[in-house]
């Protein structure tokens, strides 16, 4: 895969994309009672749009998908420990991720959110044309394999996980 396939996200970039999203989710007007990051590519997301949205609760979902670069697994599976959704019930929740690349991950967390909340929004730094849900919010459109400001550097020390 060549730089040209590649698109490179500083952390001044993040910076500006988190502040970019809070601003977008903000002018639509939906005022999110908790924040729930994908983790763990998420987490970043989700912690800087809990201080541009004044909302301070901030739920975190594990999912795996991605095994390595185009290496995923079939389906995105939840990893313990689980939300419990009586936690979610009754809120109006903004789901955070980095990317929506097949939006399988994204999906699953909407599903999951389904039927307990007032209402589920997406907000992702990267929307891929492939996408099967179309995020509410997204920073940039890409087709192009992201190489992320936390993700690009190999692990100080290995436990044997997978690397992204």
């Amino acid at each position: 895969m060549t730089d040209a396939e590649r698109e490179t996200l500083t952390y001044a970039d993040f910076g500006r994309a988190a502040r970019e999203l809070a601003q977008q989710v903000a002018d639509s007007g939906f005022e999110p009672d908790i924040i729930l990051s994908i983790a763990r590519g998420g987490l970043f997301l989700g912690g800087a749009l809990g201080y541009a949205l004044d909302v301070k609760n901030l739920f975190v979902m594990n999912v795996e998908f991605y095994t390595g670069v185009d290496e995923r697994l079939e389906l995105p599976v939840v990893l313990p420990p689980t939300l419990d959704v009586v936690d979610l019930t009754g809120t109006r929740v903004l789901v955070a991720d980095d990317v929506a690349d097949t939006g399988k991950t994204l999906e699953l967390v909407t599903d999951f959110c389904a039927g307990h909340v007032t209402e589920v929004r997406t907000a992702v730094i990267y929307e891929k044309p492939r996408s099967v849900v179309a995020c509410d919010y997204a920073w940039k459109k890409t087709d192009a394999w992201i190489n992320f400001p936390w993700s690009t550097e190999p692990p100080v020390v290995s436990r044997g996980g997978s690397g992204h």
